[in-house]
């Protein structure tokens, strides 16, 4: 709908007509071409934040490993929210998106979350060339395994995930502090 708008205004700047509505029609240009800079701008923040919210907000492994970038993202969520409230209590998107500084603080909002998401692949990306295996593994899931690492009873259900055909490992008592052998792996064909 957005588009289309923006191509009836388009339009109008052939009309031989311009002249008599030329400011209003330049207006509407202004403020249709904003409420799609600020939509583009919003969405992607939106994804991001959503993203690693749960992840610099939640994961204990994540602010132990990354502790500056956890700091910093309290203050991105707290940006993040003070926009989103302000766009809720504007309830129009013309007026919202024509505001000055709108788009410059989304679009550093943004910035900063590319970097909070920089800073989390690379640490993810350490750790799955440390073990290939958690290349097969999705960004949520390996941090549960990361952040559950000292307990492997914990990470059986990721098993799967990680070894093909593995569906858990059946793990030896021993006592706290030491690591337990595998003793049985049951798998899709049966157990070993």
């Amino acid at each position: 709908m957005l588009e289309e708008n923006q191509v009836a205004v388009q339009n109008m700047f052939a009309s031989r007509y311009l002249s008599t509505f030329e400011e209003q029609v330049v207006y509407w240009q202004k403020a249709l071409a904003a409420i799609f800079d600020v939509i583009s701008v919003l969405q992607e923040v939106q994804r991001l934040w959503s993203f690693l919210e749960n992840l610099f907000m939640h994961s204990q492994e994540v602010k132990k490993e990354l502790p500056e970038e956890s700091e910093k993202f309290v203050h991105i969520d707290k940006d993040v929210k003070e926009i989103l409230k302000q766009g809720e209590t504007m309830k129009i998107m013309k007026t919202f998106s024509v505001q000055e500084d709108i788009l410059p603080r989304c679009e550093a909002v943004e910035k900063e979350l590319n970097l909070c998401e920089k800073a989390l692949n690379e640490f993810l990306d350490g750790k799955r060339r440390a073990f290939p295996r958690f290349y097969f593994v999705s960004t949520l899931d390996l941090l549960d395994i990361l952040s559950n690492g000292n307990n492997p009873s914990r990470i059986m259900r990721h098993m799967s995930k990680v070894f093909q055909a593995v569906e858990t490992l059946t793990l030896s008592d021993v006592p706290a502090g030491e690591r337990p052998n595998a003793t049985t792996m049951i798998t899709c064909v049966g157990q070993e």
